[in-house]
């Protein structure tokens, strides 16, 4: 498997997480401070952080320079996202959020690395897409 290959994919994997940390912090400021899902939220927001970190760190293993944000489509997602598309309570929000989780978090992760990523790589992402579906798995269980 050719380096660059690599590298670009988990970028554009990294790209996603940075969005989702942005996402969840839009959720946290919409939510009251003795909401019960709130802390959890933040929990969700500091596995992506460490998401973003260990890709990072995979990503200057294999010598490329990590990206450092979701970038410009994720960016204008998120602005489009904040004016249009702005849940305005608990259940749609945890509707939001399943909605990333699945969607852009895990399956179009799960396209995006097909066949473009070494085994060490290829097994970070697994890790980091086993997570994401445990929060989807949370998020649907405070939905019901």
């Amino acid at each position: 498997m050719e380096n660059q290959i690599v590298i670009k994919t988990l970028n554009k994997f990294l790209q996603g997480q940075y969005m989702g940390i942005h996402f969840y912090e839009e959720f946290i400021k919409e939510l009251d401070d003795s909401s019960p899902i709130r802390n959890r939220f933040i929990s969700i927001q500091k596995d992506l952080k460490h998401h973003a970190d260990m890709l990072s760190e995979r990503i200057q293993e294999l010598h490329g320079t990590p990206e450092t944000s979701e970038g410009i489509i994720g960016k204008v997602e998120l602005f489009i996202s904040q004016i249009f598309d702005k849940p305005n309570d608990e259940k749609e929000i945890l509707k939001h959020a399943i909605k990333g989780e699945n969607l852009y978090g895990i399956k179009m992760a799960e396209k995006l690395v097909h066949n473009k990523l070494d085994k060490k790589s290829l097994d970070l992402v697994h890790k980091i897409l086993d997570k994401q579906r445990e929060h989807v798995d949370y998020l649907k269980s405070e939905l019901h």
